[in-house]
This record gives C-alpha cells, sequence and structure tokens, in this order.
C-alpha cells in the first residue's frame, strides 16, 4: 500500500507530506466513500480542518479522489480509478448508498449508460446514486 500511495503522489507530482500520505492509507483501508468528518475523526489530533480540507482539494483538482453528493447536502469522497487525471475525471459509475449504515461505496462494475444530449448540450460530468440496503445489512451482519 505503501508503494501505491508513493507512486499517486509521484505520478502527480506532489510532495510527500503526512497528511496526504495518512488521508490516501484512509482511502485504500476503506471500501466506501469518506466524508469529511470521517478523515477528521480518524487522523486524530494529527491534522487540524485546514490540513484535511486543502489535501482533499488538491486531491481532487489532481484527479485523485472524486466527490459523490449524498441525500443531505453533504459530500463523500473515494478514490479515483487510474483513468483519472488533473481536470478530467472518469468516473461514470454508480454509486450506492445504504439506507441502514450509511456506507456509500462506488459500482464500479455498474455503467452509466452514453446520455444523447440535444445539440448545444455538452455533458460534464453525471452522476448517478442509488440508495437501499447493502448486503452486509440486508443479511444482518453488520
Amino acid at each position: 500500500m505503501e508503494e501505491a500511495i508513493l507512486n499517486i503522489l509521484k505520478r502527480n507530482q506532489l510532495s510527500v507530506t503526512g497528511s496526504r500520505q495518512r488521508i490516501l492509507e484512509l482511502f485504500f483501508g476503506q471500501q466506501g466513500a469518506l466524508a469529511h468528518g470521517d478523515i477528521e475523526k480518524r487522523t486524530g489530533e494529527k491534522f487540524d480542518r485546514v490540513t484535511v480540507y486543502r489535501t482533499l482539494q488538491v486531491f481532487l483538482n489532481k484527479g485523485i479522489i472524486h466527490t459523490i453528493p449524498t441525500t443531505d447536502n453533504s459530500i463523500r469522497y473515494a478514490l479515483c480509478k487510474d483513468e483519472c487525471e488533473e481536470g478530467h475525471h472518469h468516473d461514470n459509475h454508480v454509486h450506492f448508498v445504504c439506507e441502514k449504515c450509511e456506507n456509500t461505496v462506488c459500482l464500479d462494475e455498474v455503467t452509466i449508460p452514453e446520455i444523447s444530449l440535444p445539440k448545444g448540450y455538452e455533458t460534464r460530468q453525471v452522476e448517478v446514486i442509488v440508495s437501499g440496503v447493502c448486503k452486509k445489512c440486508e443479511t444482518g451482519k453488520r
């Protein structure tokens, strides 16, 4: 995991800092998306709110992570696929939000069909969020 983190930072021409490494570790260790508050709690008192915010913004701008809007108008963050790059996210997949445990996951295997817009319109981003009950909650193995 450490090698993958260093590769991401180097590939994106970012300095290797403790905050960047720790936040990427959190993403690699998480199966679902993370909220800003989750990241703050898991990094403890080591990094302040501003450091976390700035790190997330840099990762967003570089195409390392992408945002997932939620029904309560908050934002969660998840790692991008390798095809994403600075200024160009290619995360056209479905996001699933569990109504019971509130875990949010990317469903990479479910693709969004191409959307044909009328002449004069240009697609910049497509977001599909499906809510329901995840398999852990469905089977009671939470």
